[in-house]
């Protein structure tokens, strides 16, 4: 026998969700002013101090509403090799020469990354993760 999953509300918070859902129905959103209207109604909900569970499953659903229509409408490209190696070194206000000696690569490999003319191997990957103290998944979007 199959189990079915259930859910269900407390009147309480039944009641805060469908009062939401009247204010601001749940749909696919469909223009960039339906998402800044959504994005509105998220604000608001994440201002209070708690929410109860109604309002956290209405903010959920909304949230991935948004998230949907962003990854379709407005994608965000990863960070070059360059770019993440910049942010990095701006970040732990290091130079290509600190780098190149602490991290033990050599300069003109950072030279070349940092111009965008060479990207991350797996190798300098796992040296420039270490010596930031990165994870190499934050690093590997253009493997």
């Amino acid at each position: 026998m199959a189990s079915k999953a259930q859910f269900r509300l407390k009147s309480q918070e039944r009641d805060s969700y469908l009062e939401l859902i009247m204010a601001f129905p749940l749909s696919s959103l469909k223009s960039d002013e339906h998402l800044d209207a959504a994005q509105k109604v998220i604000d608001s909900l994440l201002a209070h101090e708690e929410l109860d569970d109604g309002e956290e499953m209405y903010l959920d659903a909304l949230s991935d509403l948004v998230a949907s229509y962003e990854d379709k409408h407005h994608a965000i490209e990863p960070a070059s090799d360059a770019d993440m190696l910049q942010h990095l070194m701006d970040a732990k206000e290091v130079n290509q020469t600190q780098l190149s000696r602490d991290a033990g690569i050599a300069k003109s490999t950072v030279s070349e990354i940092l111009a965008g003319k060479k990207p991350f191997s797996k190798r300098i990957l796992r040296k420039v993760a270490d010596y930031f103290g990165v994870d190499v998944s934050v690093l590997s979007a253009n493997l």
